[in-house]
């Protein structure tokens, strides 16, 4: 049997913070249109926020008649969806300095996974972005392979993933994530705790505690961070969480190390560590290394905007 598959999904190239593109375009592969004036009332209580929201597509979805559940997954699983006929979203690491996207898949072949990409040809054809199997599955690990399936009642009923145990833990996390962006940041840790309880090896949940913890700059952050990477040896904001956090307590041994755990999972997913790098390289002395990785932000990030300050400090190391 050949390894292989392929959806067909629509060109969709409206999208809204609150109704953002994945959603969008597996509601209109279902024959579900989803209003964009419905999304815009609703984007008005995210004034100056610059980002989607998407557990507001979700839940505009689910009242217009879809189904949503959201696991922790595998590449076996994605594919048997697939070959169900049900396009999955996923979550990756987004482009530098954006912590993670949504992106839905579209297939799959021997060497490659297939993810949909907004830009369509002259002709409204859609357009695939192709990556490989194994950066595919490094990438996907990053963020706990997260698996959002949105679909009619009646196609997800003979659908069910293995294990969907997790999926009201996963769905607090996108909530508190929701509460954080309108400020309120105790319902945030409520309903992040409550996602712990309800699913203790649930390394979002972990790791978005650790975050709000780390932003009070309290030492209780330590436990969430390194419980996630109990959880996933991979997971890259737990390590990026952890060396901020020893670099503000002034911790530099600590600090250096957990952002070369995090470069070494993915020495592209941010720019910045490498300028907290080398501040941790200069104040140990060691000029040659702290200009190498000054040097890096810069290649990662061409357009920063204290590319001459980097520059001149590059010239004066």
């Amino acid at each position: 049997m050949e390894d292989s598959n392929e959806l067909i999904l629509p060109l969709v190239d409206r999208e809204n913070i609150c109704l953002p593109l994945p959603i969008n375009v597996v509601s209109r592969y279902w024959n579900v249109n989803l209003p964009i004036e419905e999304a815009a009332r609703t984007a008005k209580r995210y004034q100056g926020f610059d980002g989607s929201v998407l557990i507001e597509g979700i839940e505009m979805a689910e009242r217009h008649g879809l189904e949503c559940i959201m696991v922790r997954s595998s590449v076996r699983e994605l594919k048997r969806v697939i070959d169900l006929g049900i396009p999955p979203i996923v979550i990756l690491p987004g482009i530098p300095e954006i912590t993670h996207h949504a992106s839905v898949i579209t297939g799959y072949d021997e060497e490659s996974i297939l993810h949909y990409i907004q830009t369509g040809t002259a002709e409204g054809e859609q357009q695939e972005g192709a990556i490989p199997r194994g950066v595919f599955e490094q990438e996907w690990s990053e963020d706990g392979r997260l698996l959002i399936l949105l679909a009619p009642p009646d196609v997800l009923s003979g659908a069910r993933p293995e294990n969907e145990s997790g999926s009201r833990s996963n769905r607090l996390c996108l909530e508190a994530e929701r509460q954080s962006i309108l400020g309120d940041r105790a319902g945030a840790v409520t309903s992040l705790k409550e996602a712990a309880r309800q699913d203790p090896d649930n390394p979002t949940a972990q790791q978005m505690l650790g975050g709000m913890m780390n932003e009070q700059n309290l030492p209780e952050c330590v436990k969430f961070y390194q419980r996630c990477l109990e959880i996933n040896d991979r997971a890259y904001l737990a390590c990026n969480g952890l060396g901020n956090y020893y670099l503000k307590t002034k911790q530099f041994g600590k600090a250096e190390s957990y952002y070369t755990k995090a470069i070494g999972i993915n020495p592209k997913r941010s720019a910045r560590i490498y300028k907290n790098r080398a501040y941790l390289m200069q104040q140990q002395g060691d000029g040659p290394k702290a200009r190498d990785d000054l040097k890096r932000y810069l290649r990662h990030l061409p357009r920063a905007p204290d590319r001459g300050v980097i520059e001149q400090a590059i010239r004066e190391l």
